[in-house]
């Protein structure tokens, strides 16, 4: 039975990751040109939208056998803290079109991204979370009984991130790059952000809430660790000062940075020595920062935000990371195993690329995903032009 201390709390860490969003808002405003920045705040505020209903009506049945309906006379059990369990994770879900609207800004289509979010947060997305949190399938028992763990994800840098980040790649690779991004000899032209202050205060944003996306996680008070805070800072400020590094004090880079560390501790962060995160966020940093510049300039993968780079690679590599410094040896809590990890990753991974090539591939199919060059040039979706009056061009 959960108090109203633990619904409470939940709620606090819901509220702190909803405010989030806003973050990825700015981000993508502040990364895209001037003329796309109403696109992107209207598409993230309405993917949020879409996602709470898919996820109300389906996702979170299918993750954790949970039916709102046939619950009804029992919603207000333990203070209702079945329904703020459901806000706090709902976030969680809205984070796989937050994340994918990144990667395909300034080119897609508003309603075919709307229906790609629905299928995404009510179905895509579930089926690895109900795997990872709720041992459906029996896939973790399996893990346990051969490998000695199951797959650990506290706090999601497989399930949320690099779900989202692979299921990026399949839409970025579906759309193709943005028109005048890449000559026909092979020439890279600059679409350098707009305006770094909001891109930073995007950045600021996302990492203050990481702070109820990781600690939170624990969903009850009685489960809160002081270890999850501090390695969740060791991480991100390992991210910071490798992204600098690396990237030659860019403030794209800069400003990333933290995030990459951040995405990459979410897995251990309940396990690890904080100078392991210090170490995995360090890495995660550098990682981002080579993975962004070889797919933008060598592979010409036109994926705006990076968000590949920063949640598909970074993600993957927290996942695999916690089966590292999570170890005994390296000063960790133990009770994980390096071959559950790589299996769970690889699962997550696959299930998140396939399924959202799959979804964006019927919808191109079915109703286009890509603007027309003249609406790309002029600023966007028409659709979402004729819904704001604020205007539109450089």
């Amino acid at each position: 039975m959960h108090n109203a201390t633990d619904v409470l709390f939940i709620l606090l860490g819901a509220i702190m990751v909803l405010a989030m969003h806003a973050g990825f808002a700015f981000l993508e405003v502040g990364t895209v040109r001037k003329k796309n920045q109403v696109n992107a705040l209207v598409k993230i505020i309405m993917d949020f939208a879409i996602s709470t209903i898919a996820y109300f009506f389906i996702g979170y049945s299918i993750a954790y056998g949970v039916d709102f309906f046939q619950a009804a006379p029992t919603l207000v059990d333990s203070n209702g803290y079945e329904l703020v369990k459901f806000f706090f994770l709902l976030t969680f879900a809205a984070a796989i079109p937050a994340i994918v609207s990144g990667g395909i800004a300034e080119r897609a289509k508003f309603n075919p991204q709307l229906i790609a979010t629905f299928m995404l947060a009510g179905f895509i997305y579930p089926l690895f979370e109900g795997i990872s949190w709720n041992n459906m399938f029996g896939i973790q028992t399996w893990l346990e009984s051969t490998y000695g763990a199951s797959f650990h994800d506290f706090a999601g840098s497989v399930v949320v991130h690099a779900v989202g980040g692979w299921i990026a790649l399949a839409a970025v690779l579906h759309l193709g790059p943005r028109h005048g991004r890449y000559g026909k000899k092979g020439e890279v032209y600059a679409h350098p952000p707009s305006n770094i202050p909001f891109l930073a205060l995007g950045a600021w944003i996302l990492t203050v809430g990481w702070f109820g996306f990781n600690v939170m996680s624990a969903q009850e008070v009685g489960g809160i660790s002081g270890l999850v805070a501090v390695n969740s800072l060791m991480a991100m400020v390992g991210g910071t000062l490798v992204a600098c590094l690396v990237g030659r004090n860019d403030p794209g880079f800069v400003h990333n940075g933290p995030l990459a560390g951040l995405v990459a501790i979410c897995a251990g962060s309940d396990i690890m020595h904080p100078l392991g995160a210090l170490l995995t966020g360090g890495i995660a940093g550098g990682l981002f920062v080579y993975a962004f510049t070889l797919t933008q300039n060598k592979w010409k993968i036109d994926d705006v935000l990076g968000v590949w780079p920063l949640h598909g690679i970074c993600g993957l590599w927290g996942g695999v990371a916690a089966g590292i410094f999570g170890q005994l040896a390296l000063g960790g809590l133990g009770g994980v195993s390096l071959t559950s990890q790589l299996i769970g990753t690889a699962l997550g991974i696959s299930i998140a690329f396939f399924g959202g090539y799959l979804v964006y591939g019927i919808l191109k199919k079915v109703m286009g995903l890509r603007l027309s060059q003249e609406e790309e040039y002029d600023g966007a979706d028409l659709s979402i032009h004729k819904i704001s009056s604020t205007p539109a061009n450089d």
